[in-house]
């Protein structure tokens, strides 16, 4: 008979042999694709978004990453249901290769690229879109291009107006399909809604209320819309921080997380100049002026950080400047 001593030594050794045997082998290939799942992960606060839809001076029409210092969130505008126009076409349009490589360029300087889907051109629940059909499709162009995500920039003011829930119902729908097809949190899924859907009372379906209660926890932040509202609205600290007019009540930055949406989901979207606001510039605020506005949030608690409408009037300069404050690079 075996020892005591030899039986456990050898038990112990077949168990260890076993144990090694039964434990994948990691290739070179499977390191590096863990590698780029990890840098796709939903990136954390504080966001700094810029949405571009005008061509710039590239070949490819597209924004060079010096011009984007500062920012690590380029939106590319539009997707609709018809499909990719501007930025979002130029994105499409490029050779494989050469889109490629300009993403690895983004990439390797910290940003990240979703597509923006609808604006204000598309209404999908006024003209009965299917949600489940709209996310799959939208969904798969984001794949097809190797985008990190989506932003839903929904102006169906209609649809909301009218105030029989259709509207949020068919956001939630939308919503919960893109994240069967976008999952968190290897890609990003942002809402662009504009502030006074925060406001309560205001739409007969809730707006955007109902829309956090219902799948808020689907969304990794708003890029909240604080312009466009009319004159005067959010253009001072007070009226986007703390207290909105009665024209929007409850729609400031800290009363709509008082409602309940984390305050670090809450990214304060501006225009970069008067002329890319409604109105010949409702809603803007001057770069210098901004900034003071986010050091005194971010001494209440919030580091969401800020999007921006639109580039090249806001680049480079423009978000070293709003960042000086509360945020200097």
């Amino acid at each position: 008979m075996l020892s005591h001593s030899f039986s456990l030594l050898l038990c112990t050794t077949l168990f260890l042999l076993q144990l090694v045997a039964s434990t994948p082998i990691i290739s070179i290939s499977d390191r590096h694709a863990r590698k780029r799942e990890i840098f796709a992960r939903t990136p954390s606060a504080p966001h700094f978004v810029v949405y571009s839809d005008l061509y710039s001076n590239t070949p490819s029409g597209l924004p060079a990453v010096s011009d984007l210092k500062g920012f690590n969130v380029l939106a590319l505008s539009f997707l609709l249901r018809s499909g990719p126009v501007d930025m979002a076409k130029a994105w499409a349009n490029m050779k494989d290769a050469d889109r490629n490589a300009l993403k690895a360029q983004y990439k390797a300087a910290g940003i990240k690229v979703v597509v923006t889907a609808f604006g204000d051109s598309d209404t999908p629940t006024t003209h009965k879109a299917d949600p489940v059909k709209t996310a799959n499709d939208m969904a798969a162009w984001v794949h097809q291009y190797h985008l990190d995500g989506i932003d839903i920039d929904y102006e169906d003011f209609d649809a909301i107006n009218a105030g029989n829930g259709k509207a949020e119902a068919w956001l939630i729908a939308f919503t919960k399909q893109l994240r069967v097809q976008l999952p968190q949190p290897t890609y990003i899924l942002t809402h662009a809604p504009v502030a006074p859907w925060f406001s309560p009372n205001k739409f007969g379906g809730g707006a955007y209320r109902t829309v956090h209660q219902n799948v808020g926890s689907l969304i990794d932040w708003y890029n909240v819309q604080f312009y466009n509202q009319g004159s005067g609205e959010y253009t001072t600290c007070n009226g986007l921080l703390t207290k909105s007019s009665n024209n929007w009540p409850k729609s400031s930055l800290f009363e709509i997380a008082a409602f309940g949406v984390p305050l670090n989901k809450l990214v304060i979207g501006k225009p970069a100049k008067p002329s890319d606001a409604v109105g010949g510039g409702f809603g803007y605020v001057s770069p210098s002026a901004l900034a003071g506005c986010l050091a005194t949030a971010k001494q209440k608690g919030w580091i969401a950080g800020v999007s921006v409408w639109q580039f090249p009037n806001a680049a480079a300069p423009w978000i070293k400047s709003v960042r000086s404050k509360a945020f200097p690079e």
